[in-house]
């Protein structure tokens, strides 16, 4: 054991000596490495970021919660002329589905409408997204309130005009100053102000950040526009209860509102049932193949950096060929000339991961800090990079380390002098 950790001290010393004395040589061929397990590092740690955010942008939500709508969230069969007319849903068929539903742990009524501007005194904040939802929302969102609080059922029923904001809108329309109980306009009309909600950063899941949105009651908007417009989409928001089977649930309701709305047997759905965990795959499949694309671009620097590795170590071994053939002649084994090598092929690897890690974490705590987006350097990706390391200097030292160990050492003396 002794031994091997003389030779790895000694390998050591023989790569930075190296360094040392080939500075642009070494400099070059470590470049290769270390642009390859930068980028692989890079798009892994960005792609992992982006997951985790995404993640905790739907943590709130159920990835079994229903959208029940005329309008479908992905591609479907049925064709466009004859979606656009379906029936939107509405008030009167929530309420019943409200009350019919059974394995339901609550539901809500919303509208998906363009953004628009909110004023208070002088000052706008502009396109903002505006959220009419009825007051179950809070609970199936999990919203999180920083002050105030979130308008309640009598308050959405008989569509007050209250609105809770996000806390970039509370920060650019009051500043510092507490904006519960002050006046926002909006639609031509006062607002109050009743809660603010937390900060959370920027959003990368369904729909903007709530620190950009403002919710109100949806009935202020069914007062507004009437139920037969078409400068809103309106949804039904259904949460499961948890284990239940969410197909079976999927068909009760389908059959309830096709009964509720007089569809007869042999037509189709005049609705769409969407389902969050749709959405969902379909950003794990784009995360995924993001993943791939970034292990083949990165692949190519990584196999340019392995030959780079390995020229250095020919060319080290044609250097020190003399010096073999006297660590043979005094008795070194053929083993620890090719672990010498090995090592040395190892660490120089290493001391290039290591500068490419390093440049991942100087990156991305400079794009934290600039942008309202936490990008990670996990642990695990620290730990994939060095063992990506390890695995060039394995791959590409492997060869140089067995001509050095195979050299005659009576020929390697003679070569070298």
């Amino acid at each position: 054991m002794l031994v091997y950790l003389r030779l790895l001290k000694e390998s050591f010393g023989f790569a930075m000596n190296a360094l040392r004395n080939n500075k642009l040589r070494t400099f070059l061929s470590l470049l290769g490495v270390t642009i390859g397990i930068f980028s692989i590092i890079a798009v892994l740690s960005a792609v992992d970021s982006l997951d985790r955010k995404i993640t905790k942008d739907l943590s709130s939500l159920d990835k079994n919660t229903i959208y029940l709508t005329s309008q479908s969230f992905g591609p479907s069969d049925v064709p466009r002329w004859k979606r656009q007319q379906f029936p939107a849903v509405n008030n009167e068929e929530f309420q019943y589905l409200k009350g019919a539903l059974s394995n339901v742990e609550n539901s809500c009524f919303q509208y998906f409408i363009n953004s628009e501007n909110i004023k208070a005194g002088s000052k706008t904040s502009l396109n903002v997204n505006v959220v009419p939802v009825s007051y179950e929302f809070a609970d199936i969102q999990r919203m999180e309130i920083d002050q105030g609080r979130f308008f309640n059922e009598a308050e959405s029923n008989a569509a007050n005009q209250v609105v809770v904001i996000g806390y970039d809108i509370a920060k650019n329309l009051f500043d510092d100053f507490n904006p519960i109980g002050k006046t926002v306009r909006m639609y031509g009309q006062r607002f109050t102000v009743i809660g603010v909600t937390k900060k959370k950063g920027m959003s990368l899941g369904l729909g903007e950040s709530d620190d950009v949105s403002a919710f109100f009651p949806s009935n202020f908007i069914r007062k507004l526009y009437g139920n037969n417009t078409d400068r809103v989409l309106p949804v039904i928001v259904i949460k499961p209860e948890k284990g239940i089977d969410v197909d079976a649930l999927k068909a009760e309701i389908a059959q309830k509102l096709r009964n509720y709305r007089g569809v007869k047997s042999d037509e189709i759905n005049n609705f769409f049932i969407n389902i969050l965990s749709g959405f969902t795959n379909m950003i794990d499949g784009i995360i995924s193949q993001m993943n791939i694309m970034g292990w083949i671009i990165s692949g190519f620097s990584l196999l340019v950096g392995g030959f780079g590795i390995a020229n250095i170590m020919f060319v080290s071994v044609k250097e020190r060929t003399n010096l073999i053939g006297i660590q043979k002649s005094l008795g070194a084994k053929n083993k620890f000339i090719l672990f010498q090598f090995l090592f040395e092929a190892i660490i120089l690897c290493l001391i290039g991961g290591i500068i490419g890690l390093i440049l991942v974490w100087i990156i991305a705590m400079v794009l934290t800090k600039a942008l309202d987006f936490e990008f990670v350097l996990g642990f695990s990706n620290i730990v994939l990079g060095s063992g990506l390391a390890v695995l060039i200097g394995l791959i590409a030292g492997i060869l140089p380390a067995i001509s050095a160990s195979k050299l005659d050492p009576v020929e390697a003396i003679r070569t070298g002098m």
